[in-house]
């Protein structure tokens, strides 16, 4: 079936609204100097974009074969986040990152299948929960560590 200009239209619009949506949290995770940033998170979300546009651009897509959609689209993209998390001896890292970039392809998703209102949803939420969490959670960990520092450990015990 041939799209018509109208439909292209709409379908490069829900693109673009993807790619825009996106932006603000790549921009937080690359002025964070994360592993993915400002390119990875806007391509995520336009590639998800464009996925749940060419499932819904079958003729009649049956429930079953979006659903498939989703659940391949889900599977990619856990995948993709799951190279943003880095294991040290006693952390890991880059779980918010990770958590993002599957959040990101669930807001594109949501675009191409037309529920903007849930693609703004997830956008404005993530952009804000890195960005104003993100010190709260530095503050916390600086506390921690501070007592710590002042409460003997069990190797300062055995030294004596």
């Amino acid at each position: 079936m041939t799209p018509t200009i109208e439909q292209i239209g709409q379908d490069l619009l829900r693109m673009m609204i993807a790619y825009a949506l996106a932006l603000p949290i790549g921009w937080n995770r690359e002025r964070e100097a994360r592993s993915a940033g400002l390119r990875t998170f806007p391509i995520v979300s336009l590639a998800s974009c464009g996925l749940a546009v060419l499932g819904t651009s079958f003729s009649n897509p049956s429930a079953d074969a979006l659903s498939r959609i989703v659940q391949g689209l889900v599977t990619g993209i856990g995948f993709v986040g799951g190279g943003a998390i880095l294991r040290a001896k006693h952390s890991v890292s880059g779980t918010a990152t990770a958590a993002s970039v599957w959040n990101v392809g669930i807001l594109g998703a949501a675009t191409g299948f037309g529920y903007y209102h849930i693609a703004v949803l997830l956008s404005v939420v993530n952009f804000l929960t890195l960005q104003y969490l993100t010190p709260l959670k530095r503050e916390i960990q600086m506390e921690a560590e501070m007592e710590r520092d002042r409460s003997p450990g069990r190797d300062s015990l055995l030294d004596d």
